[in-house]
């Protein structure tokens, strides 16, 4: 890999407002962001005026927006939701993703709503062909990341999913510590993946919860040598889960900005 790696993170885990956001950016000394809420609001559901603001404090910041993570697919959205919700976001993430600057959108693939696995299947697949046709108009890259739905923890089903879509607008996301968390082997499942993989999130993880990056039983370091040995030149997203619990509600924990820089601090030495 040449160069300095891009650091990058999901910063609505060290605050909510888009000037906290940056701040711990600038303490890290980093040039990456990956955008997911600002004030708690989704960015797809920013008004434009909202938007823009954002959009300016970014650029007046000097940082690369290197994907926005979106709610497409996800664990509010099983697979028989409407997917005119779908497609809706895409465009206006699309068309944000392009005054940013960055061709990524994080997705996921649909969890199941008592469905027939078989049916679960070809539906996923259909909504996710449509949406990738969509994505490759608008000029943006899909990514789905090993979470939620019927591809998340799987590599087999990963790999038939990019075989069946067969589009250049869906590439897959690995996150490290989802492994741990979900109950499978993140680093075995990334060694039949990794020729694939577009965007990666560092966290790690534990039998107790999530930890700092290298602390946990993700096997960090050793899915930054395979990424790197399999020519992986993208950016590094970290996604702590320290401050507050994911996919739950509540608050940001007091310390949520520190917390995120000291997980940044030890991403950082295990990607340089």
């Amino acid at each position: 890999m040449l160069g300095d790696p891009v650091l990058a993170g999901i910063t609505d885990e060290a605050a909510y407002d888009i000037g906290g956001q940056i701040s711990v950016l600038d303490t890290l000394g980093w040039q990456g962001i990956e955008l997911r809420t600002v004030d708690r609001v989704a960015v797809a559901e920013l008004t434009d005026e909202r938007f823009t603001a954002v959009s300016t404090a970014l650029a007046d910041s000097g940082l690369r927006v290197v994907c926005l993570a979106s709610r497409i697919g996800g664990w509010a959205r099983p697979v028989t939701t409407e997917l005119h919700h779908d497609l809706t976001e895409l465009d206006i993430l699309a068309e944000r993703a392009r005054v940013l600057g960055t061709p990524y959108l994080r997705i996921m693939s649909y969890p199941n709503d008592g469905l027939p696995d078989p049916d679960w299947r070809s539906r996923v697949i259909a909504r996710i062909a449509d949406l990738a046709d969509r994505a490759e108009r608008h000029g943006v890259t899909l990514l789905h990341e090993n979470c939620s739905g019927w591809a998340g923890t799987s590599a087999e089903r990963m790999l038939e999913l990019l075989d069946e879509v067969a589009s250049p607008a869906l590439k897959l996301l690995f996150d490290t510590g989802n492994g741990v968390a979900h109950g499978y082997d993140g680093f075995d499942l990334l060694a039949d993946i990794v020729d694939h993989v577009e965007h990666v999130h560092i966290k790690d993880a534990d039998e107790r919860g999530f930890t700092l990056p290298g602390e946990g039983a993700a096997r960090v370091a050793d899915c930054v040598q395979l990424l790197r040995a399999g020519g992986y030149s993208g950016a590094w997203s970290l996604e702590p889960h320290l401050a507050i619990k994911p996919h739950e509600p509540g608050e940001l924990a007091p310390d949520a900005a520190s917390t995120f820089v000291a997980a940044g601090r030890a991403m950082a030495g295990l990607v340089r």
